[in-house]
């Protein structure tokens, strides 16, 4: 029977009452594109090459390169072409490693990213979309630390390392904008990641695009559109396959080698959707490892920022660099770890011990039935599960309740104050100014936002049930079959992760008959990141199935 067709809907906002019916009407046929929803991804049937606004109209490409011209001048093609080998597809210790060598330095990693951005983002055939801002120091920053690396030890892997902000989050000299034109102008201090990045050296190269508003806005637009930012598209199949969202331009940057790395954030799906949907890996961690304070909130029972790369190593050098304790940060864990307890986990590819839950309703995907007979050769025992008939009440009222709290309070502490923005209130106003340009899909998800209320006992109730649940669906199966993590496909479970507060880890596992990508998602209990990137890595040198976009090579 041909399964009926729902249509594509933004983050969280499938109702967990149709989610057992949906699951029984998904066929995972390789044409499908995914959306982040609760539970599972529904079914595309909105056609991507039909989009309401494609490019920004607020983006002028000219002015954007105004403070590099100049000193990409002496940066030419067949510079660009000789350093290619030396960056393109490699790992950050592999870059390091030229650096050390005196093949390449800081100064022209950066280049070539600008050059390389320049030459594919905007206004051309092959445009991406997927930044929204660059560091107009860059270039200068990135001189000083090949000054600093003279006649001294590298300090850390990421010194030097031009690194991508998802743009929700604050960084000096950039507005951090969460791809909306009322927070245009909003200059602000380093989010407190930000400068863990900075203290070992890292350069930030500048801001990713990314659904609007964390793709908690419109309601009814495609993932990967910003009003700042025009539509992100995916390099591995423009205005066809998904980007995914909300982190869309994070994805889409790493996929198409624009930076070393990027950051994302998540509430339910957002990392793990464009990671998978853009070939590369993305870690969603366990809520509080890493800090949240000066990010644009969706909710702070949910949120959290994790890593977005090319591969398993650089996530894990990027773990290290980002975990650490927060006090200005309600949930903010105290890990005693040193640095490299990420990277330190790296050293087997042994999975021999491991035990892995796979869905038995997921085992029609043909990548999926490949990728557990990869785990398998490498000595892992996958168990086959059902997926726990649990249901996650009043989800998307917790989003609404929290943003309408959490988005004033970042106002107040970190956003710029001459804004004069201070509620969900005040930018629905702000829209509704011009709504042709700040809103062509519409703000129907801030005005449930505004409307919505409850007591603080309901409040509390609503998350109580929903972390009760989201833990029961994987602890049930884990306890009884005694696995160390399930095993899912891209976001389908991000939902059940969130609200357990759980990690996920997804990595390139191949690609559809249409050539999108998909990607092996790693489920484990809270803190097992270390095992994770473990099992990921060995499951990473055993298929490598990660491959560049083409038309970007």
């Amino acid at each position: 029977m041909k399964p009926t067709l729902l249509l594509i809907i933004f983050l969280f906002i499938f109702s967990c009452k149709n989610s057992s019916k949906q699951v029984e009407s998904e066929s995972l046929k390789s044409s499908e594109i995914q959306a982040d929803t609760i539970g599972l991804s529904a079914i595309a049937t909105k056609d991507f090459r039909e989009f309401k606004v494609l490019d920004s109209k607020y983006i002028i490409n000219e002015k954007l390169w105004n403070d590099f011209n100049k000193d990409l001048e002496d940066f030419t093609e067949s510079t660009y072409e000789r350093l290619k080998p030396l960056i393109i597809e490699q790992n950050i210790p592999t870059i390091q490693k030229h650096i050390q060598e005196g093949k390449l330095s800081y100064e022209a990693l950066s280049k070539f990213y600008l050059y390389r951005i320049r030459k594919f983002d905007r206004e051309n055939d092959l445009s991406l979309n997927s930044i929204i801002a660059l560091n107009p120091n860059i270039i200068s920053e990135a001189k000083q630390k090949d000054n600093e690396l003279k006649n001294r030890k590298l300090k850390h892997a990421i010194f030097g390392m031009p690194i991508l902000l998802k743009d929700n989050i604050d960084a000096a000299g950039m507005p951090t904008t969460a791809g909306a034109i009322a927070l245009k102008d909003n200059l602000t201090e380093d989010a407190f990641i930000v400068s863990k990045l900075k203290s070992k050296g890292a350069l930030i190269l500048g801001k990713a695009n990314l659904s609007e508003w964390a793709y908690f806005f419109c309601g009814d637009c495609p993932s990967g559109y910003s009003a700042i930012g025009g539509q992100t598209l995916n390099p591995y199949g423009r205005k066809i396959i998904d980007t995914g969202g909300s982190s869309s331009g994070s994805g889409v940057a790493v996929a198409a080698n624009f930076c070393v790395a990027a950051i994302g954030s998540e509430t339910s799906g957002s990392i793990l959707s464009p990671a998978s949907q853009n070939s590369v890996v993305g870690l969603k961690p366990t809520i509080g490892l890493l800090s949240r304070s000066g990010i644009v909130p969706i909710s702070s029972t949910l949120d959290t920022p994790g890593p977005m790369t090319k591969n398993i190593v650089d996530n894990a050098i990027m773990m290290d660099v980002l975990f650490g304790e927060d006090t200005s940060d309600s949930k903010s864990i105290y890990a005693l770890w040193e640095d490299g307890f990420y990277t330190e986990s790296l050293k087997t590819n042994d999975l021999k011990g491991k035990r892995f839950g796979a869905f038995k309703r997921l085992m029609e995907d043909s990548l999926y039935v490949n990728a557990i007979k990869v785990l398998k050769n490498q000595g892992a025992t996958i168990v086959e599960i059902e997926e726990e008939k649990v249901d996650l009440p009043n989800f998307i009222r917790l989003l609404n309740l929290d943003m309408k709290k959490d988005l004033p309070v970042y106002f107040s502490s970190f956003g710029n104050k001459d804004l004069k923005l201070a509620s969900i209130d005040d930018v629905i106003a702000f829209n509704l100014k011009d709504s042709s340009m700040t809103m062509p899909y519409g703000q129907k998800l801030f005005e449930g936002i505004a409307a919505d209320t409850a007591t603080k006992k309901e409040f509390a109730d609503i998350k109580n049930t929903l972390k009760s649940n989201g833990q029961l669906f994987f602890d049930k199966p884990m306890k009884a079959h005694d696995l160390d993590a399930v095993l899912s496909i891209n976001n389908y479970h991000a939902a059940f992760a969130a609200v357990a507060e759980y990690p996920a880890l997804t990595v390139p596992m191949g690609y559809s008959e249409n050539g999108a990508p998909k990607g092996l998602t790693f489920i484990a209990r809270r803190l097992q990141e270390k095992l994770m990137l473990q099992w990921a890595y060995a499951y990473e040198q055993a298929s490598k199935m990660r491959k560049a976009p083409a038309n970007y090579n």
